[in-house]
């Protein structure tokens, strides 16, 4: 089943566990919020709204409120020594469609936790791991306790040697030829 809801001036399609990010509405996440301008409601059989569906709603869990990337708007008015940086962040709320309700129905209290099946950690995943730690514990240890060790350096890159450049010699100065010389 499906549902096309309204929010924030747009639509959006969704469907039972979708993750989607609309504008910032309120709500503390774990929340579950109702969003009733549903516009279509769609399965089997379409149901389509005159402007909305009578008794649909669209029941979300919220599952945080953020901010978005910074966008820069810079103006430049050229040749008139004038510039003008400004930066905005959007905010947004990131939802989980619990359920798509109709015929008036009221959504569930509380917040289904999602479907996930964790994989269990043996020895045998943190061996590689160890492993991988060893050697450098067996470094440290092969020094001697209470002397420190040097850090090597890289090697410079090859460079050519460039002859070390001389001083400019001093110019002899010479008169200036404008015009024409006096007798």
């Amino acid at each position: 089943m499906f549902a096309v809801f309204r929010t924030g001036g747009k639509q959006y399609r969704v469907a039972a566990e979708d993750v989607l990010k609309v504008d910032k509405i309120k709500g503390e996440p774990g929340e579950i919020v109702e969003f009733g301008d549903v516009l279509v409601v769609g399965g089997e059989n379409v149901t389509l709204g005159a402007p909305i569906v009578a008794g649909a709603t669209v029941a979300a869990e919220v599952l945080k409120q953020a901010r978005g990337p910074k966008i820069i708007a810079f103006k430049k008015r050229r040749r008139k020594n004038s510039r003008r940086k400004r930066g905005h962040r959007q905010e947004f709320t990131l939802l989980r469609i619990t359920e798509i309700l109709t015929d008036g129905e009221r959504p569930s209290k509380t917040a289904p936790e999602p479907k996930r099946t964790p994989t269990p950690v043996t020895e045998d995943a943190l061996a590689p791991a160890a492993a991988a730690a060893m050697p450098a514990a067996a470094d440290d240890a092969s020094a001697a306790p209470g002397v420190a060790r040097a850090k090597k350096r890289k090697a410079p890159a090859n460079k050519t040697k460039r002859p070390k450049s001389r001083p400019p010699a001093a110019k002899a100065k010479q008169p200036a030829a404008k015009g024409k010389k006096k007798k």
